[in-house]
Order: structure tokens, then sequence, then C-alpha cells
């Protein structure tokens, strides 16, 4: 199960919007503000009870609340390895595959980029993976109540799944030999795959990827952490090769 509790202003606007949201909680005296009147307004719209509680509610429900949560009718769903052989992929679909993003606010970060650029689903792990929490919705903007997430317990094997389906699968490796600029992302459906920031892609999942490609770096940092690695990749590499934007 996903979060039930979502907090801070944009992860509550997009719980309201997305109709998951069950009742907004604001603290007190601010219902009224002008840092507020989006999500007022937007759960107006949305029939959506609004109440003002005192700031020890709001505590209680989510130390980062920033003033604002919302109660969630049904938690966001998390599919399983079930759902990603059984989906009617499009054609030109686009999946992202998370190796060991343990940290919450990572996730959450990486959603965010997913979802924007159209991907139709997010893949991590059961274990060594961070979970939808509240912290990782928040940190998403609430894309992660809109994107499609599956966990599963061998990410080898859900690749495999996903190349019987059709799908390239490609690895971000600072060791590549080529880098996303050297020539386009492959035709059709492409599932990118990124590991942590410390280790990298584990080697079985490495096995696993069709091809391999690296972010270059010009600068004095060695590395993008993976959430900017993974949004430089999926606009700069496989929208650009396509010939469109996110837009």
């Amino acid at each position: 199960m996903g979060a039930e509790i979502v907090a801070g202003k944009r992860a509550v606007l997009e719980a309201v919007r997305s109709g998951v949201a069950d009742e907004v909680l604001v603290a007190q005296g601010t219902r009224r503000s002008p840092a507020m009147r989006d999500v007022v307004t937007a759960a107006r719209a949305a029939h959506v009870a609004v109440r003002e509680v005192d700031r020890a509610e709001l505590d209680a429900l989510d130390a980062d609340h920033r003033g604002v949560t919302a109660r969630l009718a049904r938690a966001a769903p998390t599919l399983g390895e079930r759902d990603v052989a059984s989906r009617d992929w499009d054609a030109d679909a686009v999946v992202v595959v998370l190796d060991g993003v343990e940290d919450p606010q990572n996730l959450g970060a990486a959603a965010r980029s997913i979802e924007a650029a159209g991907a139709e689903m997010l893949i991590t792990r059961t274990h060594r993976s961070a979970p939808a929490t509240t912290a990782a919705v928040r940190a998403s903007a609430g894309a992660l109540l809109y994107l499609p997430h599956a966990r599963v317990a061998n990410l080898s094997r859900a690749l495999d799944r996903l190349r019987d389906a059709g799908f390239t699968t490609v690895g971000l490796d600072e060791r590549a030999d080529r880098s996303i600029f050297d020539e386009p992302a492959p035709d059709g459906r492409i599932a990118l795959v990124v590991g942590s920031e410390g280790t990298g892609i584990s080697r079985l999942v490495r096995e696993h990827c069709d091809l391999l490609v690296s972010v270059p770096m010009h600068g004095k940092v060695g590395s993008l952490n993976a959430a900017a690695s993974l949004a430089v990749v999926l606009y700069a590499y496989v929208l650009a090769s396509r010939g469109r934007s996110a837009g």
C-alpha cells in the first residue's frame, strides 16, 4: 500500500485534482490565506471537505506538513510483476526501473521526472528500495498519485518480462563506452534502468540490459544523483530521439 496521508501544498493539490483526497486539513487560521487559495479552490471544485485544525494535529500526521495535509480515500495502488507481464503497453512506451534507490526523497524526485516525461510505469524492488511513503509523495509533488508503480522481488526477471514484451532495456552506467549523445535512443519501447548514486546498477541487473549509456560529465564533480541523471536521460536522450517534448 502507498501513503494514506499526503502533506505539503503541491502534493495535496494533486491529491485533490486526481480524485483520491477524502478530506483536506489546513492549519488553524490559514484557510483564507493567499498561500492556501489554490488548495481550497480546488477542494471546493472537487467537493472535498476542508477542515481547519490545530497544528498539533497536523504535526501528529506529518512533521513536515507545511500547514496542509490530505487524508486519502484510497492509497495509490502498488502493482506487481504480474501487472508488468500482463499490461497492454503502448508501441513507444517508456518504463523506468530504479535499482536500489532507498531514499524517499530521491524516489519522489525521480517519480516527478518520470511522470512529467510521460513514462507509463515506474518499477522498483520490494527490498532495499524506498516505498511510496508520505515523504516520497511530497517530494514527487504528487506525481506518485498518478504514476503506475510496480514493486517486484526480482528486477532481472522483470526486465526479462519487459524484453518479452518488446522493450529494449537501456542501463545508465557511468562506465559505459557510449554516452547518451553518441547515437539516438532505440526506437519502440524502452525500459530505462537507473541505479543508486553510490553503487549504480547491480551486476545481475546490468547483465539484463541490452545496452549501457552514460551521461558525460564536463565539470569538476564526478556524477549526478540518480534523480538528476534520470531527468537528463529522459529528456536529452529518450524524448529528444523521438523528436518531441513531454509537453
